[in-house]
């Protein structure tokens, strides 16, 4: 039996207003629409929904339960429009964004934790890796956004950019180091020095060596080699190697056991934002986040 789920949300407000001119005015219908579509319902049914109590006509046993039915149609339209609803504003749906584990750290957690707090129907996913791992990722379809520097999107077409904030570089070491004696560290100060560098296929290690070089120190002394954000900086705080480290994300790791050096380079300048694929589109969700995002930087 096909039954017009239409007609059984119109049963529900005639039960609901008490008359078929009341459920008419709910419905913005006319009163004669609505009876005929009444008689339809019946003819469908092969059965009477309504009982005479004087002059009105009301919904005998089936036609309550018939009512009741078109009360859950109803109940589960209202769901669906909320859901929608609150997706077009951002406030339901999936975010996945994938970030170098520097990044990806407390620069982007403050944000995504406050996120969270005001968008609790939203699911979040965050991918951490080196500068291929994630542009496999977003590749592969598995994030839709990575935050990086530009540098990223500039070597392929089929990725876009927008930024977010200009950060640089900084050297990072120990509280009380030699250099940090310095009023300004110049190239040879840093020549001398042994270093802590990120992996070879990070962005900051590939920017590093090339702002060393361009400063005319073409052989780093190398200690320690490590993609672990946390080793580094503990490391660093408890000897004397230097590395670098991009202040704008590692500015609240400092506490009081490190210090950037006061060393500048245009080579050691970046700007970081967010990187996707040409073709894709940018959900609600996504551009409230990062606006998010950028409030709190």
């Amino acid at each position: 039996m096909n039954l017009d789920p239409k007609h059984l949300v119109q049963l529900s407000v005639i039960v609901e207003a008490g008359s078929f001119q009341g459920a008419a005015d709910r419905l913005n219908l006319t009163q004669p629409a609505l009876s005929r579509n009444m008689r339809t319902l019946e003819q469908r049914l092969g059965s009477d929904i309504f009982k005479r109590d004087g002059r009105r006509s009301v919904p005998n046993n089936l036609g309550q339960r018939l009512a009741r039915a078109g009360l859950s149609i109803r109940e589960a339209e209202e769901h669906a429009s909320s859901i929608a609803l609150q997706s077009a504003m951002g406030k339901f749906g999936e975010l996945r964004i994938g970030a170098p584990p520097i990044v990806a750290g407390r620069f982007l957690t403050d944000s995504l934790s406050a996120f969270i707090r005001d968008n609790p129907n939203c699911n979040v996913i965050l991918r951490t890796g080196l500068v291929h791992e994630l542009r496999s990722m977003l590749a592969r379809g598995q994030i839709d956004v990575m935050i990086g520097p530009q540098s990223i999107a500039d070597v392929e077409n089929a990725l876009v950019f927008e930024p977010l904030i200009n950060d640089h570089i900084g050297i990072l070491c120990r509280a009380g180091h030699a250099l940090d004696k310095r009023r300004k560290v110049v190239a040879s100060d840093l020549e001398s020095q042994t270093w802590l560098l990120h992996s070879r296929g990070s962005s900051l290690r590939q920017q590093t060596e090339a702002a060393m070089l361009a400063a005319g120190i073409s052989n780093i002394q190398i200690a320690v080699e490590t993609d672990s954000i946390r080793s580094a900086l503990e490391i660093v705080s408890n000897t004397d190697l230097i590395t670098t480290m991009p202040r704008a994300t590692t500015s609240a790791y400092l506490e009081s056991s490190l210090v950037f050096l006061n060393f500048d380079s245009t080579h050691l300048h970046r700007t970081i934002g967010t990187i996707r694929r040409r073709d894709s589109l940018i959900s609600q969700i996504e551009t409230q986040f990062f606006e998010q995002v950028c409030s709190l930087s």
